[in-house]
């Protein structure tokens, strides 16, 4: 029998007023939650495919990384707000309280809004499609647990949706 604890998201998301996209995953791993930072797992891809997207070096800190993102025009943040979960399996997600993003939208009015997984793309469409009207476009993940697609892969996918948005502004 799975062990599920009760999250808090505790992260604060990363935008300003120059954010053009907004990349949303579904809750932050446990490794991530132990570094205090978005995408802390060391297998997880999402530093090593936005930083090639954007043609820049992959930060390491969580200064450099907070600063990479608002650098490059890129917002983060995750659907759920507060679950149940069992250790960091998305699939075990339930008591979902959504997270609210009608500050950013409100911020960024033409901010594209993507979903990175399925999980955070059905969370997405369930929670927060139905308040806020903003489709969310859906990219594979990059989770280490998504072995289907190896980094030029996910690269190239993530490149071929992002870089148009972000090509003007950096």
């Amino acid at each position: 029998m799975s062990v599920y604890t009760h999250i808090v998201h505790s992260f604060k998301p990363v935008y300003d007023r120059n954010s053009r996209v907004l990349i949303l995953g579904s809750l932050p791993s446990v490794k991530s939650r132990e570094t205090g930072f978005y995408y802390g797992h060391p297998r997880n891809r999402f530093w090593a495919v936005t930083a090639a997207i954007t043609g820049r070096k992959v930060p390491v800190t969580n200064e450099e990384k907070k600063n990479f993102l608002l650098d490059t025009h890129i917002a983060v943040w995750d659907v759920v707000a507060e679950c149940d979960i069992s250790g960091s399996s998305d699939a075990s997600i339930r008591n979902v309280r959504a997270a609210d993003i009608s500050m950013i939208l409100a911020l960024c009015p033409d901010i594209t809004v993507f979903a990175n997984g399925g999980t955070a793309s059905s969370l997405y469409d369930k929670y927060i499609f139905p308040k806020t009207d903003r489709p969310a476009a859906k990219l594979p993940s990059t989770s280490p647990a998504n072995a289907a697609w190896d980094i030029n892969r996910l690269t190239a996918e993530w490149k071929k949706a992002i870089s148009p948005l972000l090509l003007r502004m950096i």
